[in-house]
């Protein structure tokens, strides 16, 4: 006797889950695609910022800084420029050094702070900015076309590691995931937090204890807004 063949087919409901789980599957996978690119660029832009610091160092050994200049002192921080002891081209700042000022990408900042108040003593603590040229024709604070670190008055801390921005006009400059640096002693901490939708809005949150005075220095974001410029901060001791 013959055997009779089943024909029967996939019911509609079964093809419409069998296409949901497809769809949720493939959502998935392209999430992940979405956060390998967002980690390749953080990983690309932090080679290039190890890069750029490099650059910015030797240039500031080239250019050298007066460690006996009175505007540098060992309590609070100077920007290189203020300091610098042989006249340096705006255009020096930009990153790649082939390019201009207006045509780089990137370009970096520096603060100097003397380690002794000894005149004799030459060491100088350089903290160096590497930062991204945000947006087309983005405005930064300070009117030097480029994003350069700024001083914000502090009171803390609230806890160890909360501190309030006691600056009404610059409560945005400092946001989750920036770099500060204390003036005093050019220590660098890391920023996990701000209220952005709940009071206090001033307070921020520390990836560890603060340990310093009144002011910090930070990149802030474009004045149009934006991405936070500031790749990441480096940190030496130079003897000039």
């Amino acid at each position: 006797m013959r055997t009779k063949r089943n024909k029967k087919g996939f019911s509609l409901i079964e093809v419409l889950m069998a296409v949901g789980t497809l769809a949720v599957g493939m959502i998935f996978i392209g999430g992940t695609f979405l956060t390998g690119i967002y980690f390749s660029t953080i990983a690309t832009e932090r080679t290039i910022a190890a890069v750029a610091a490099d650059e910015a160092f030797a240039k500031i050994r080239i250019f050298e800084v007066n460690p006996a200049d009175p505007r540098l002192a060992d309590v609070d921080q100077t920007r290189f420029e203020d300091v610098v002891l042989n006249p340096i081209d705006p255009n020096e700042f930009a990153y790649p050094s082939i390019k201009t000022l207006a045509e780089s990408r990137y370009c970096w900042s520096a603060l100097c702070r003397r380690i002794d108040p000894n005149p004799s003593d030459r060491r100088v603590q350089v903290t160096v900015f590497v930062c991204r040229k945000v947006g087309s024709g983005a405005a930064y604070h300070g009117n030097v076309g480029r994003p350069i670190p700024m001083k914000v008055g502090v009171t803390g801390p609230v806890s160890n590691v909360v501190l309030t921005i006691n600056e009404p006009g610059k409560i945005n400059w400092i946001n989750d995931g920036y770099t500060i640096v204390e003036n005093g002693t050019g220590k660098i901490y890391q920023v996990v937090g701000r209220a952005v939708d709940s009071a206090p809005l001033n307070e921020i949150t520390l990836a560890q204890p603060w340990q310093g005075g009144d002011t910090v220095w930070v990149v802030p974001p474009p004045i149009d807004r934006g991405r936070g410029p500031c790749i990441v901060v480096y940190q030496k001791v130079i003897v000039f």
